[in-house]
């Protein structure tokens, strides 16, 4: 079967795929797998879609498009799983911008219900020569593998007490410092579902090299595969001939994409040069800070995010806490250059 794909989402970007698309009626009802399917209605809100550049294009009912199989846990947003089987015509949801498609178990308030996806086929591609049957797409075709051997480098956790809490402002600020002053920083984001946005933003600050989870080929991570995908994205940009690596954590650290697990496991734990939490108020950095300590064993350098938009919660941290507040969004340039002295500092405790 052929048929002209209107849009095609960023989180498919592992595959290169060709608008005149061909599918199969046989759906293999997996995470990651590249299905084609209609819009149906329409949105005045949550209406776009991520493309393959980046950009943000407007959905349409009756749109074509191509996504990715995969599962949402959000706080602010919409969850869901990928069903045990699926058929044409069946009618799933596209549960966030980047393209992810799945069945739809539970949405937010402040975004309403999803589009309907009415699913039209699995996307074929043809790797071989000559290759007539096609393979179904996935997105670990072409994904970053862990090297057999890298270097190891310093590595600024950037986590965080939930999803939109100043996590990626943080990120792109100390990017932004640190390659100021002639590091050759790269970036990476280790949890969260699939979209660019952020890697994009880190770039745009002056990351040399930056990637996602998606580029390992996982449309969403979850306590399964977050270690094996923070270790598979160090070792490639360690290879890539980062110095620094900065980190992003997304969604919390308690929330069901696997940030515990890479806080928990020790390898991961040890190259961390520096940890920023973000928190949007004073009783979420208490929190956080408690469980760093007491379930990980580890110490934040530096708290920014909403909590230090003002002089009462930059007080409370400072005074109560024991702890830097700095508020990377209005004041970037502090924030980074209090971080890469952290790192620096560390580099030198490690060559003594």
């Amino acid at each position: 079967m052929r048929l002209w794909l209107d849009k095609i989402a960023s989180a498919t970007r592992n595959v290169p795929l060709r608008r005149d698309a061909r599918l199969t009626l046989r759906i293999v009802a997996r995470a990651g797998y590249i299905v084609a399917g209609r819009v149906l209605g329409s949105r005045a809100t949550y209406n776009q879609l991520e493309d393959l550049h980046g950009r943000m294009v407007t959905l349409h009912d009756g749109d074509v498009v191509a996504g990715v199989l995969g599962q949402r846990n959000a706080l602010r947003g919409y969850s869901g799983y990928v069903p045990g089987t699926i058929r044409p015509g069946d009618k799933l949801q596209l549960l966030n911008c980047g393209g992810v498609i799945g069945q739809c178990t539970s949405e937010s308030p402040e975004v309403g219900p999803p589009f309907d996806v009415e699913i039209l086929g699995g996307v074929l591609v043809f790797p071989g020569f000559e290759d007539r049957a096609g393979t179904p797409a996935h997105i670990g075709m072409n994904a970053i593998a862990a090297p057999p051997h890298s270097p190891t480098v310093p590595v600024v956790y950037v986590a965080g007490t939930c999803m939109n809490c100043g996590k990626t402002t943080a990120a792109c600020q100390l990017i932004r410092q640190l390659a100021n002053q002639g590091v050759a920083v790269a970036a990476c984001k280790l949890t969260g579902v699939a979209l660019r946005r952020d890697v994009l933003q880190m770039q745009d600050y002056g990351a040399r090299w930056a990637v996602a989870f998606m580029d390992a080929g996982i449309v969403s991570t979850c306590t399964r595969n977050a270690v094996m995908v923070a270790r598979a994205l160090f070792g490639h940009l360690a290879q890539a001939g980062a110095e620094v690596i900065v980190a992003e954590l997304g969604d919390g650290i308690l929330g069901e994409y696997g940030v515990a697990e890479i806080l928990a496991d020790r390898d991961l734990a040890d190259r961390a040069a520096a940890i920023v939490l973000c928190a949007n108020d004073p009783v979420g950095a208490w929190g956080a800070q408690r469980v760093l300590h007491e379930q990980f064993h580890l110490a934040i350098d530096v708290i920014s995010g909403p909590t230090t938009d003002n002089a009462v919660g930059t007080r409370y941290v400072q005074e109560q806490l024991g702890r830097e507040a700095i508020n990377a969004r209005t004041h970037g340039r502090e924030f980074g250059e209090f971080v890469a002295g952290r790192i620096a500092a560390q580099a030198q405790q490690v060559a003594t």
